[in-house]
């Protein structure tokens, strides 16, 4: 015979007035509600209010009422449905807990967006009862659950967790939470990788150097650095991407990039013109050298630092041609001036800067006397080039500001007046005899930083002069704290455009004529006219 609303109602009072030594003798009150769950809409909707509400009183039929309240979470009604997930928190006692927050894992595959919500209200709620217990049903079924179950699950603990008091995100549970990941990340998607990644770094237990070290541990793991890198790849190619830009966030002075430094050094940049993009908008070369860029201030001391300098010095003589040769009367000859690829070049610059301090004698004792001339050729040529560009960018953009900056041609000319800048100390520093590397830069597609937010400010390249000397240095990785997470973009990829304020330069020898060569910005070609308009 069905249960009808008046049975439930008055099983209901029943219980409700017995006393908290005698109520354990209604079972059969209790069984009635059970069997409600068997009845129409109204039966069903009254069974998920009252199941719960007597449940801690009945130890015994622990299991048939979680059966129940889990037959109401997958019916037909959604309506239905949406009350008995809403009342799921109040089984989540004791040895409960688990088995409620794996029935909540499973019920994020819903595609009805309010009862998604729901789920994850409900998850909130236990989580503050049993985080611990809570994170074993999540994690069980990301390890054994179906796709969709696994994939929402992990995306619910990396915007979840974060949002936690720390009274419930102990450090048990965050040890808890790295321990699990770790197992998860033996096999898993990009996407995944990132997301893991997100929720762990998040946690306030490696918010140490020890943590942080820990951390890029586990992103070694997934880079495959001891392996070869198959260029031809685009799986293997964005696997390296996504785990460098991972990584980026990581380093420090104390949290060492040299392991991927050294791996872009012997692997990627000999590769670098056969490398296969994983994305067809992206520029893989430029992205890979903007990331060995970001790097390589935070390299330690590296086992084959000679050949990777040498390594970088080559790659950077294919990105800064020689000048046109000239026919007797002194005039160009017919060929195409070579183009000023200055966006690869402050990448290669900046990264062999950096590693040139560790042997600053390089260029005087490595690099034999017809390669350094030629090398200095090539300097002095981009060098004049880069006055032109930076003269005349500087009169595009004197007096502009606020909005009238915003412009896409004008935020265009920003960048392009920061990289002309950066190329330019470097080049100083090159030219001192010996060679300097003493000068600092920004890279053109980081942010400013802002005075209030980092130690005294560093002596720019102008305030250093020519000889490149100043005061005591602050080191470029004493900043790091200071750093913007690196976000890594997903699908289409860009350079962030900040602000710039402008300075002045001193010229660079003298300019005898001005090129007519391109421009080239992140990859994209701008004749001069268009960049600078009619000068």
């Amino acid at each position: 015979m069905a249960v009808t609303i008046e049975d439930l109602y008055r099983n209901y009072g029943l219980l409700a007035d017995a006393s908290k030594d005698n109520i354990s003798q209604h079972k059969d009150a209790y069984q009635v509600i059970l069997n409600g769950v068997k009845g129409g809409p109204k039966e069903k909707r009254l069974a998920a209010q009252f199941i719960p509400k007597f449940f801690s009183s009945f130890p015994e039929m622990a299991d048939a009422a979680i059966n129940a309240q889990l037959d109401l979470c997958e019916d037909e009604d959604v309506s239905i449905r949406r009350q008995a997930i809403k009342e799921l928190p109040r089984f989540a006692t004791g040895e409960n807990i688990l088995r409620v927050a794996d029935i909540l894992t499973q019920l994020l595959q819903t595609d009805d967006t309010a009862e998604f919500n729901q789920v994850n209200a409900a998850l909130v709620s236990i989580f503050k009862i049993d985080a611990r217990g809570t994170l074993g049903g999540l994690f069980s079924q990301i390890l054994q659950g179906e796709d969709i179950v696994r994939e929402r699950a992990i995306k619910f603990l990396s915007g979840k967790l974060k949002t936690l008091p720390e009274d419930v995100m102990t450090k048990e549970v965050e040890d808890y939470v790295f321990a699990e990941t770790k197992k998860v990340l033996e096999d898993v998607t990009g996407e995944e990788f990132v997301l893991l990644m997100r929720l762990v770094s998040g946690l306030r237990v490696l918010q140490t150097v020890n943590g942080r070290q820990q951390l890029v541990e586990l992103v070694v793991e997934q880079a495959f650095l001891e392996q070869a890198l198959n260029p031809a790849d685009p799986d293997t190619v964005d696997r390296l991407l996504q785990c460098t830009r991972q990584a980026l966030p990581l380093f420090s002075k104390n949290v060492h990039s040299t392991r991927f430094v050294t791996y872009f050094c012997e692997h990627v940049l000999p590769n670098l013109s056969t490398l296969t993009s994983p994305v067809a908008e992206l520029d893989i070369q430029l992205e890979v050298l903007k990331l060995l860029a970001e790097m390589s201030p935070f390299c330690g001391d590296m086992d084959k630092l000679e050949p990777n300098l040498n390594m970088l010095f080559t790659k950077l003589l294919e990105f800064m041609p020689l000048p046109p040769e000239e026919v007797e009367n002194g005039e160009n000859s017919a060929n195409e001036e070579p183009k000023l690829q200055f966006s690869y070049v402050e990448c290669l610059l900046f990264s062999f800067h950096q590693l040139g301090k560790k042997l600053p004698d390089f260029l005087i004792d490595k690099v034999d006397a017809e390669q350094l001339k030629d090398f200095k050729i090539r300097l002095q040529y981009f060098a004049r080039g880069l006055q032109v560009y930076i003269r005349q960018l500087r009169v595009a953009l004197q007096g502009k500001t606020g909005d009238a900056l915003k412009t896409e041609e004008n935020k265009i000319k920003v960048v392009a007046l920061k990289i002309t800048n950066n190329i330019n100390v470097l080049i100083k520093d090159l030219f001192h005899n010996p060679p300097s590397f003493k000068s600092t830069v920004t890279l053109s597609w980081k942010p400013v930083q802002k005075t209030e937010a980092v130690a005294p400010k560093r002596p720019s390249g102008e305030e250093m002069g020519s000889s490149g000397s100043t005061k005591k240095q602050i080191s470029p990785q004493s900043r790091r704290d200071a750093r913007q997470i690196y976000n890594p973009p997903s699908g289409k990829y860009s350079a962030t455009i900040g602000n710039f304020n402008y300075g002045e330069d001193e010229d660079f020898g003298g300019v005898t004529k001005i090129f007519s060569n391109p421009f080239w910005i992140s990859g994209l070609e701008i004749t001069l006219g268009k960049l600078c308009g009619a000068i």
